[in-house]
């Protein structure tokens, strides 16, 4: 306890000495000292890899009681899908309210500046109306040849890592190639994806007993704290982006949090193939997974061992309550500082993420455990315990806080795609639209796909030949997407497949770098 408190004092410290250094705002944006903001803050929390396994979201197994308690106090969408089911990507996607078929930015290594060199990002946006914008911990992807986006900020990002072990076997490996496609080293100058490869793989998973901030989540939470204390009655409001990194592989997580679960009791996964009639190509082989060990490179994912599934699936569990532990030692700091009132928290996953099912690990699929993604929204003017079945898009998170916070619909200059969802936040059984739309693409393959509340229709179009291949799921029939019924439904992929035409046409599908 003494060790925390006095690194919660050094992040305060270390908070104001940034704050007087800072430049300051113009007069344009500032507010005369003294006065209270006319505008709430917004704290954005971002979650890399997590699907809706939260306990308020229906999953029995999950032990998560901070976000809970954020769902009793705001609204909860249950349909909110990702753009593009990719980390950087997706995190695009949310800073410019632009598709990732709008800005043509698909994968890894694509960024934001050479495709979108004026966008206004969301804390850009925030930035112009007075607000200091402030970021931590993961927000933009950083790695993988792709950078941040330091102009988005009043002050240099604060980073930690995303890949890190603590125990001495897993650090006994040296350097991983996962550590260096995360920048989380100083690399040579070269291809870091080559580099890469002549690197050892790191281990999936490790349990120490150590405490929450011996890991960069931790140590996020407590900067975030600093912020929270050290912002608290300046005149201008403030827009805090906390990024946790956690559930993302490898599981590295204090051993309290796998204690909470009993392996025996874990969800399995029970359809362990793709769907009947889906095209092969709409599936994944390997991938991420495949830069740890034990994870066996050469098996098929169905094959793996019951008890290599059985960890990883209670990896991933471990990282959610751990990722939750954190997020409560925030939304406490809010409430303890009184700044709770005044606030806007809303809360994010990047994407979903497949745990075995249909034989899948990770993300990068256009199914529902790829896409589906946790929305909640909490705060003033915001209906408190409320649940909708509004289909939501990462986009729609940025014109929904300029709504929120009293701001003008943002223009641009990038395309905004998203729409407010502000009257739902107000009243949770209204609709505004009746799909979200995502993305995923395969080599030559576009694949736009439409969610409503009853079906996915995926379409896949050749970017060469405009051949076309259809997936349709009844989500309400068949929740596990277990057989595509496109040649069955002709009428409803007619009607599903208007609404994509009606889509702005993609952006040429282009090789990252």
């Amino acid at each position: 306890m003494r060790a925390i408190k006095i690194r919660r004092l050094a992040a305060s410290l270390l908070a104001l000495t940034m704050l007087a250094g800072a430049p300051p705002l113009s007069a344009r944006q500032s507010q005369p000292l003294g006065e209270a903001p006319t505008r709430p803050n917004v704290l954005l929390i971002m979650i890399d890899d997590l699907k809706p396994a939260i306990h308020g979201y229906g999953d029995a197994t999950a032990i998560t009681p901070n976000i809970d308690r954020l769902i009793a106090r705001g609204t909860r969408f249950d349909l909110a899908y990702a753009n593009q089911a990719v980390c950087a990507p997706s995190r695009i996607n949310l800073m410019t309210g632009a598709r990732s078929t709008s800005s043509g930015i698909y994968d890894f290594g694509m960024n934001l500046r050479d495709y979108m060199p004026r966008a206004v990002t969301l804390p850009q946006y925030f930035m112009a109306a007075g607000y200091r914008a402030e970021s931590m911990g993961k927000v933009f992807h950083i790695g993988h040849g792709t950078v941040g986006d330091p102009q988005s900020w009043s002050v240099p990002p604060h980073k930690d890592h995303v890949i890190e072990y603590v125990s001495p076997e897993a650090k006994a490996v040296g350097h991983t190639r996962e550590e260096a496609l995360f920048n989380e080293f100083e690399l040579p100058d070269e291809d870091v994806w080559e580099f890469s490869k002549t690197l050892p793989k790191g281990v999936a998973w490790e349990d120490p007993d150590v405490p929450d901030e011996a890991y960069a989540d931790g140590r996020t939470a407590e900067y975030a704290i600093g912020r929270l204390e050290a912002l608290k009655g300046r005149a201008a409001p403030f827009f805090l982006a906390v990024g946790f990194a956690r559930p993302h592989l490898p599981f590295s997580v204090p051993k309290k949090y796998w204690n909470l679960y009993d392996p025996a009791k874990l969800p399995m996964p029970t359809f362990e193939r793709l769907p009947d009639g889906a095209p092969a190509f709409a599936g994944k082989v390997g991938g991420e997974i495949n830069a740890y060990t034990p994870v066996p490179e050469k098996t098929p994912e169905a094959q793996y061992p019951d008890v290599l599934k059985r960890k990883l699936i209670h990896g991933y569990y471990a990282g959610v309550s751990y990722v939750d532990a954190q997020i409560g030692k925030v939304l406490d700091e809010l409430e303890r500082s009184g700044q709770a009132k005044n606030t806007i928290v809303v809360l994010w996953g990047d994407h979903g993420y497949h745990l075995g099912d249909h034989a899948i690990w990770t993300k990068h699929t256009n199914f529902e455990q790829a896409t589906h993604q946790p929305l909640i929204f909490a705060g003033p003017g915001i209906a408190q315990g409320a649940a909708t079945r509004q289909p939501a898009e990462t986009v729609d998170i940025y014109p929904t806080l300029a709504a929120l916070a009293g701001l003008a619909p943002p223009k641009g200059p990038q395309p905004i795609d998203g729409i407010s969802l502000k009257p739902v936040l107000e009243n949770s059984g209204t609709r505004l639209r009746g799909y979200a739309y995502h993305f995923y693409n395969r080599p030559h393959r576009w694949g736009q796909a439409i969610r409503t509340e009853q079906y996915r229709l995926v379409r896949w179009t050749h970017d060469q030949t405009g051949a076309r291949v259809y997936e349709l799921y009844d989500l309400l029939g068949d929740p596990g997407e277990t057989r595509n019924i496109a040649d069955e439904q002709p009428a409803t992929v007619k009607k599903l497949d208007a609404i994509l035409d009606r889509q702005p046409h993609p952006k040429p599908l282009a090789k990252r770098g």
